[in-house]
């Protein structure tokens, strides 16, 4: 997932990355298709689990030490439902603070940093009100309290713009987020042409123009020097200000996907747009931390070089080395995920799945390793009498049960019944095999053809592995 405009793997249970189009506040605005893998033995050194027990109890029909035990026809049927785990639980929908409301249906959170951000600015704006109006007294702050709340409604609409482009486009949006240095819409896909991903890009800044053109034409209807009137010019300052900084040309920001929508035009190449776009977007974050405070010390952002020391020096400073991070940590993860996206298509299922002997559950555990290990397999599915599977034998379960224990312990008894959920296409690869393992967190899937015949089992550890595998490879 690439991430536009600010701070923006699969886990075993994967998990898909989002596109963020974020939109930082105003810099100091005073204003394979083979055969499964034949590896040799089945399962027996991974570590169980600590909420499985190592020692399990014997089964009731366990004879005395020395008897030999019963046939697998005289022993009553063990299901699978005496000892069935727990289902995992589903993770929790993503959340990003106070739920503000749903507009098109999409969630919108206030981050607890927002009401930091709206803390300073609040504190900053009532200074300013108290020069240029100082009768309103402790007032100024109520005043100010305002400003920052329309302030960020502003930077709701600048995400709004891209979600209902996101949208326009079929493209899924999860949420948008406003936080400490501005908004982020989480756009879950990426833009498949280079034009729709200038227009997604371009729409959050052309919004913030448009809403400060309407602030300037507001301001000539109030007289100046009221409070509405210092109200209306520094929302119009402030989100022209906003739109300047989201056109720079360079990742995270808005300016930034833009230029990967036009390299990636010249060349063909999304890899390429997103490359180049993410290393003009270090030397811009470079240019933010030594170019602002000479900016401010040099007296060309409108305050006397004289007055800009002390206090004001240290606050100038650190709020570029804030910004400067947040613009360099966004390239350098904008790089990340287009890698990852990159590397999707290496995970296939089919290439990924193990073997598997399918055996009935009454079956002993010693007898369903043996028949495993003789046709080369990894993994065991429990089926009925018609060969329908019915649940899957997990490997730490496997791991728990001590040799001499194995040949009185039924393989229904270590198996986890399938869900719906658990039941994945060979087929699948990429961001598709993603999101059906993230769908139904599980350590083991039954992989089918479309036919609906067994091919063999699927383990998440092993997605895991070789997505890790991919990304450490260079692009």
């Amino acid at each position: 997932m690439d991430e536009s405009g600010g701070s923006g793997q699969p886990r075993s249970g994967t998990e898909e990355p989002a596109s963020h189009h974020a939109t930082p506040t105003a810099p100091s605005a005073n204003p394979a298709a083979q055969e499964p893998s034949d590896p040799s033995p089945a399962p027996e050194a991974a570590t169980p689990r600590k909420d499985e027990d190592p020692h399990p109890r014997p089964p009731a029909d366990t004879p005395p030490p020395g008897e030999q035990p019963p046939a697998a026809g005289d022993r009553p049927l063990a299901r699978s439902s005496a000892t069935k785990p727990p289902k995992p639980p589903k993770p929790p929908a993503p959340r990003g603070g106070l739920l503000m409301g749903r507009p098109f249906g999409v969630p919108v959170y206030v981050a607890p940093s927002w009401f930091l951000v709206a803390a300073l600015i609040t504190w900053v704006f009532g200074g300013q009100l108290d020069r240029v109006l100082p009768e309103l007294g402790a007032a100024r702050y109520l005043v100010s309290l305002f400003f920052a709340v329309a302030f960020y409604a502003s930077v709701l609409v600048h995400e709004l713009a891209h979600t209902v482009a996101a949208l326009r486009f079929k493209l899924p949006v999860r949420r948008i987020q406003l936080q400490f240095f501005g908004g982020v819409s989480e756009i879950e896909k990426e833009s498949d042409t280079p034009g729709r991903e200038f227009v997604l890009a371009f729409v959050g800044p052309l919004l913030s123009l448009v809403l400060a053109g309407v602030f300037y034409g507001a301001m000539q209807a109030v007289e100046p020097g009221t409070v509405p009137g210092v109200l209306l010019a520094g929302l119009m300052i402030s989100n022209l200000i906003v739109a300047a900084f989201n056109l720079l040309p360079g990742l995270p920001l808005d300016g930034g996907r833009m230029l990967r929508a036009v390299v990636w035009k010249i060349t063909g190449k999304p890899m390429s747009g997103t490359v180049a776009a993410a290393w003009v977007g270090r030397a811009l974050a470079v240019s933010v931390l030594i170019g602002l405070p000479l900016l401010t010390q040099s007296g060309a952002l409108g305050s006397n070089a004289e007055d800009n020391v002390g206090m004001d020096t240290v606050m100038d400073a650190l709020l570029a080395a804030i910004l400067a991070a947040i613009i360099w940590t966004g390239a350098g993860n904008s790089l990340r995920m287009a890698r990852l996206r990159e590397h999707l298509p290496e995970l296939r299922a089919r290439s990924l799945t193990r073997r598997a002997v399918p055996v009935e559950g009454d079956t002993p555990l010693s007898e369903a390793l043996r028949r495993a290990n003789a046709a080369g397999a990894r993994a065991l599915v429990v089926v009925d009498a018609d060969g329908t599977p019915l649940s899957l034998v997990r490997e730490t379960a496997i791991v728990g049960v001590p040799e001499h224990r194995r040949p009185w312990v039924a393989v229904s008894g270590l198996a986890q019944d399938l869900t719906e959920g658990m039941r994945v296409s060979a087929e699948l690869a990429g961001e598709e095999l993603l999101e059906a393992l993230r769908a139904a967190p599980a350590t083991e899937y039954l992989v089918v053809e479309e036919t609906g015949e067994i091919y063999g089992v699927l383990s998440a550890a092993d997605v895991e592995r070789a997505f890790v595998k991919a990304m450490a490879r260079p692009s």
